[in-house]
């Protein structure tokens, strides 16, 4: 090759490496305006590199912070703009703002989540963004200015809606559910903004959960209610005349329930029984079918209420993972139920007891390691103290026959009741042999967790009948325990077990460990709104916990 052919060769090379990174920067390139003539720029971007530079110092981008889901926006933003050549994210110098509205836009739609826009101070972004669209020229100052702030505000949104706008800790001190979404927006504005101004939609940072969508939807149908006036008026009527009930209940229902009312003869006393009931499911209350003062005050509770309950829980919602797993256990405690998700749909779903006001049942995730036959049952410290001590005080050795309950040293030893007292309780075990009379029935499902919750059989299956299910000592007792154990070592650990299998394990009165090669997650959380069975529309459960309010003071 001759010396003039290889420096063509070489001026291709350079002039098609040109087109290339003219082609990923070509909102940026000052060279374009110039080459074409087709506009007047409106800034200088070796100005705004220039000035955005000394705003960040001159210590270089650290990329090792990107390992912390939670890191700093500070560092986020310095490690955006250093890859970006510190060029302008969204604005560009011959005016063009496309990226810049349709975040602005989606700001104000945030709304729709539970999000209020003057957390962004979105007012004050779109004056900004207007009068930059006005002006001729501007100065790198306000230039830096207006475009750092979209994108520490679209760093801020992003991390609101993957992770939630407070940490949980703030509201719910049983709150130990743990979020594993990964939250990494330098790669939607790095890729994204580069490639020909396209808007990087946080889309991507949104809940996936059914549970977040139908909430959605449930605001969105309340803020319809809001702005009716008939419904608000017969709200209104109802709550100042309880005479007028029977006209008015019938049209309320109907209104706010259209998907679950039914088509019940409301001029006969059954059928207006039976509208009356779906309303008490639809909020967790005893279903008598009559007008108590609990249904009353469903009844004529108003829409931005339950709008602010929608908010709350949408809040709750991103403080779990983003991603549901294809199998995976859900145990919402206010509403007292569980559902056995698999494979999309659900496999199966009963009603549960939970922790008493008293002993509440925390939120949290955790793999079902094995299921147990035939559990022995040690009693935990809280119980120790709260029940069997007063109790032994009260009724002596004829409190532990009772309860079949055996005393051990720390050594293994059997030991004589007799021997136990107020002062040196805490020095033995007490243990309960499996049996029709176990605390934790036939089965139990362990997920290890440092707070020693897990599902179990209960003995006592009266209080699943009941409404008020909040009876337990902490852990979760299941309606369907022998059922879900087939279930999950027949058809998910696909092993050859069946319901005849496991009462034939139960005659034994041994203890048998099935160790699961499947892990399954459990998610028990607190959510004051959620799923119907069928998943089409949420329910309001009573907030058995009293949780709400702290929650909304903190969301202030």
């Amino acid at each position: 090759m001759g010396y003039k052919t290889g420096k063509i060769v070489a001026l291709l090379v350079s002039f098609s490496l040109l087109i290339i990174l003219s082609s990923c920067f070509s909102r940026h390139k000052k060279t374009a305006v110039s080459f074409f003539g087709s506009q007047t720029a409106k800034f200088s971007e070796d100005d705004f590199a220039s000035a955005l530079k000394t705003s960040f110092g001159d210590n270089p981008a650290d990329s090792s912070f990107l390992k912390n889901k939670n890191s700093d926006i500070g560092k986020r933003m310095r490690y955006v703009y250093s890859t970006y050549e510190f060029l302008p994210l969204w604005l560009n110098e011959n005016g063009n703002t496309d990226a810049a509205e349709k975040f602005l836009e989606e700001l104000g739609n945030l709304k729709k989540e539970g999000i209020g826009p003057e957390r962004y101070k979105l007012s004050e972004l779109i004056d900004r963004l207007q009068a930059f669209k006005k002006s001729k020229t501007v100065d790198a100052a306000q230039l830096l200015a207006l475009d750092t702030t979209l994108t520490r505000t679209y760093l801020q949104a992003s991390k609101d809606l993957l992770l939630g706008m407070i940490s949980p800790k703030k509201a719910d001190s049983l709150w130990y559910h743990a979020n594993d979404s990964n939250w990494h927006p330098e790669h939607s504005l790095i890729n994204t903004l580069a490639n020909e101004e396209k808007y990087p939609t946080l889309d991507s940072f949104r809940s996936r959960l059914k549970t977040y969508d139908l909430l959605m939807k449930a605001r969105e149908h309340y803020g319809k209610l809001a702005q009716d006036n008939r419904f608000m008026s017969a709200k209104k009527a109802l709550s100042e005349n309880r005479g007028a009930a029977d006209s008015l209940i019938p049209y309320i229902i109907r209104t706010e329930l259209p998907f679950n009312a039914g088509s019940a003869d409301v001029t006969t006393e059954s059928g207006l029984a039976l509208l009356l009931n779906s309303y008490q499911e639809y909020y967790s209350i005893k279903p008598t079918g009559k007008l108590d003062t609990t249904t009353l005050k469903c009844l004529t509770r108003l829409p931005d209420s339950v709008l602010t309950t929608i908010d709350l829980n949408l809040e709750r919602v991103r403080w779990m993972q983003q991603n549901p797993e294809p199998l995976y256990v859900i145990v919402d405690v206010p509403l007292m139920e569980l559902f056995l998700h698999n494979g999309g749909q659900d496999a199966m779903h009963m009603r549960v007891v939970v922790g008493k006001p008293i002993r509440q049942t925390p939120s949290l995730s955790a793999d079902m390691a094995n299921v147990v036959i035939n559990p022995p049952w040690g009693v935990p410290p809280t119980i120790l103290k709260k029940d069997v001590l007063p109790g032994m005080q009260k009724s002596g050795s004829a409190y532990l026959a009772k309860k079949d309950l055996k005393v051990f040293d720390h050594k293994g030893h059997e030991v004589d009741a007799s021997r136990v007292n107020a002062s040196n309780y805490k020095q033995f075990m007490f243990k309960q042999p499996p049996g029709d009379d176990n605390a934790l029935g036939y089965v139990k499902f362990n997920l290890p967790n440092k707070w020693d919750i897990y599902l179990h059989d209960t003995p006592h299956r009266d209080l699943f009948d009941k409404t008020d299910r909040a009876q337990s000592s902490g852990c979760v007792r299941v309606q369907q325990p022998k059922e879900m154990a087939v279930y999950i070592l027949s058809e998910i650990e696909k092993k050859n077990f069946t319901m005849e299998t496991l009462d034939s394990a139960i005659r034994t009165q041994k203890t048998k460990w099935e160790i699961l090669k499947n892990k399954i997650p459990v998610h028990i959380v607190y959510l004051t709104a959620f799923d119907d069975p069928s998943h089409s529309y949420s329910r309001f459960p009573q907030d058995i916990y009293k949780r709400d309010k702290a929650l909304a003071m903190a969301l202030k």
